[in-house]
C-alpha cells in the first residue's frame, strides 16, 4: 500500500500535476468517513449528504 501512494507520489512529481493531490486526498477522506460512520447511530445522516 505505502508502494503505491510512492508510485502516485513519483508520478505526480515527474510529471507536475501536483493538482491531483487534494482530489485524492478529498477522495481518501469521504472513503474513510464513509467506512468508519457504517456502523454508528451517525450512518444516516451521513448518507443524505450524498
Amino acid at each position: 500500500m505505502i508502494e503505491f501512494f510512492r508510485d502516485l507520489w513519483d508520478f505526480m512529481c515527474e510529471r507536475k500535476k501536483f493538482w491531483l493531490a487534494p482530489i485524492v486526498l478529498v477522495l481518501l477522506l469521504l472513503g474513510a468517513l464513509i467506512v468508519f460512520s457504517q456502523g454508528s447511530a451517525v450512518a444516516p445522516f451521513i448518507y443524505t449528504l450524498f
